[in-house]
C-alpha cells in the first residue's frame, strides 16, 4: 500500500515536468513556424517591391510596400511579446527588426513626390497637439478671437520649451470621425486666423517667440467662412506676421496647403519634416486644372516641386527635419525628439539677432525666394 501511494504520488511530478517541458517546446516551435513565416513575408517584399537598377535599388510602389512592412513589424511585435523564448529566438527576432528597419529606411530614400504625398496625409501621422504633448511643458490653450467664436481647427496657447516661455500656434486634424468634424477637418475658418494673429500679438507685447506647426489642405472654402472675410483675414496675418518684432519659426509637419498654410508660415526660419508636403495646391487639383484629369495627379506631383528636398533646393525653406524611418506616423516619440531638436537649434540661432535685423532678413528672406538667375546689365 505504501509503495502504491509513493508511485501514485510521483507519477503527477513526473507527467508535470514533461508537461512543461512539452510546453516550452510547443512555444518554441510556434516561435520558429512563426519567424520562418515573418522571413518569408519580409523575403517577399524584398524580392517583390525592388528592382536592380545599376547600384542602386529602386522601390516599385513604396507606399505599398511601406504598409506591408508594417503589417510584419506587428507580427514580429506580438512574437516578441511571447514568453519562454530562448536565445537563438531573440537573437532572430532582432535580425528582422534589423531587416524591417534597414529596408524602410531604403524606401523612405526612393520615394517619389506622390508617395511622399501620402506619407503627409496618413491618418496616423502626429499632429499639433501630439507634437506639443510630447516637446512643451505647461501648456495653456487660449480660445476665441473676441470676435466671433472659437475655431477648433486652430490651437494657439502658452508654453515652455526647455524651461523657455514661449507661444505656440498650429493647425490641428483629429483621427476619429467626430473629432474630423469637430475640428473641421484641419481646415481653418477666419475667426481661426484671427485667434492666431491675436495669441501672435500677445507674444509680442511679452517678447516671447513663437512657434507655429502648419498642418492643412487649405483654409475652409465654404460660403459663410467666405461672408465672414476669409481672404481678408489671411492677407491680414500674412502682413502683421511679415512685422512681428519676436522670433517666429514655422514647421511643416503634414500637408502645408495654399494660403491657409501660409496664413501662419511667414517666419524668420521655415522648415519641413521630411515626408510633408508644402504647395499652392493640391496634386488632384492642379491635374484638374492643367490636364483636365485628376488621375494625374502623380504626374502633377512631381512637377509642382512639393517635397521638402525641392523647396530646399529651391530656397523657399531653411531647414529639413529628419523622420523615423517609413515615416513619422511608425513613431511618434522619436519624430518629437528629432523635431525638438532642430527647433532649439534655429530658435537658438535666430535669438541672438536684434529685433531690427530679424525684421530686415524676413523681409529679404521672403523677396529673394523663387529668384532663379540673374541678368546683368
Amino acid at each position: 500500500m505504501k509503495r502504491a501511494k509513493i508511485k501514485r504520488a510521483e507519477e503527477p511530478r513526473s507527467s508535470a515536468r514533461n508537461t512543461g517541458a512539452r510546453s516550452t517546446s510547443a512555444r518554441n516551435g510556434t516561435a520558429n513556424v512563426a519567424i520562418t513565416g515573418a522571413e518569408f513575408m519580409l523575403s517577399f517584399v524584398e524580392a517583390h517591391h525592388t528592382q536592380k537598377n545599376g547600384n542602386a535599388i529602386r522601390m516599385n510602389s513604396g507606399l505599398k510596400a511601406q504598409q506591408e512592412l508594417e503589417k510584419i513589424e506587428e507580427q514580429i511585435t506580438r512574437l516578441q511579446a511571447l514568453e519562454g523564448q530562448n536565445a537563438e529566438t531573440l537573437r532572430q527576432i532582432q535580425q528582422l527588426h534589423e531587416r524591417v528597419h534597414d529596408l524602410r529606411r531604403e524606401i523612405s530614400s526612393n520615394l517619389n513626390a506622390w508617395e511622399r504625398t501620402e506619407l503627409a496625409r496618413h491618418p496616423q501621422r502626429p499632429y499639433t497637439l501630439d507634437y506639443i504633448e510630447r516637446i512643451f511643458t505647461d501648456w495653456s490653450e487660449i480660445h476665441g478671437d473676441r470676435g466671433f467664436r472659437d475655431d477648433p481647427a486652430i490651437v494657439c496657447g502658452m508654453a515652455r520649451f526647455h524651461g523657455e516661455e514661449l507661444i505656440v500656434v498650429g493647425q490641428q486634424k483629429a483621427r476619429g470621425a467626430k473629432q474630423r468634424v469637430y475640428r473641421n477637418f484641419g481646415m481653418p475658418h477666419p475667426e481661426g486666423y484671427r485667434k492666431a494673429l491675436r495669441v501672435m500679438k500677445i507674444a509680442e507685447k511679452f517678447k516671447r517667440p513663437i512657434l507655429t506647426f502648419v498642418d492643412t489642405d487649405g483654409a475652409y472654402p465654404g460660403l459663410h467662412a467666405e461672408e465672414r472675410g476669409q481672404g481678408e483675414a489671411i492677407a491680414r496675418n500674412l502682413l502683421e506676421m511679415a512685422r512681428l518684432e519676436v522670433p517666429i519659426i514655422a514647421t511643416v509637419i503634414g500637408v502645408g496647403g495654399s494660403g491657409g498654410a501660409l496664413a501662419i508660415a511667414v517666419a524668420d526660419r521655415v522648415l519641413m519634416m521630411e515626408n510633408s508636403v508644402y504647395s499652392v495646391i493640391s496634386p488632384e487639383g492642379c491635374a484638374s486644372i492643367m490636364w483636365r484629369d485628376a488621375s494625374k495627379k502623380v504626374l502633377a506631383a512631381e512637377a509642382m516641386k512639393i517635397t521638402a528636398k525641392d523647396l530646399s533646393e529651391l530656397g523657399c525653406i531653411d531647414a529639413i527635419i529628419p523622420e523615423p524611418a517609413g515615416g513619422a506616423h511608425t513613431d511618434h516619440a522619436q519624430a518629437a525628439a528629432l523635431l525638438d531638436t532642430a527647433l532649439q537649434q534655429q530658435l537658438a540661432a535666430i535669438k541672438k539677432m536684434p529685433a531690427s535685423n530679424l525684421l530686415d532678413s524676413r523681409y529679404k528672406k521672403f523677396r529673394n525666394m523663387a529668384q532663379f538667375f540673374q541678368v546683368e546689365a
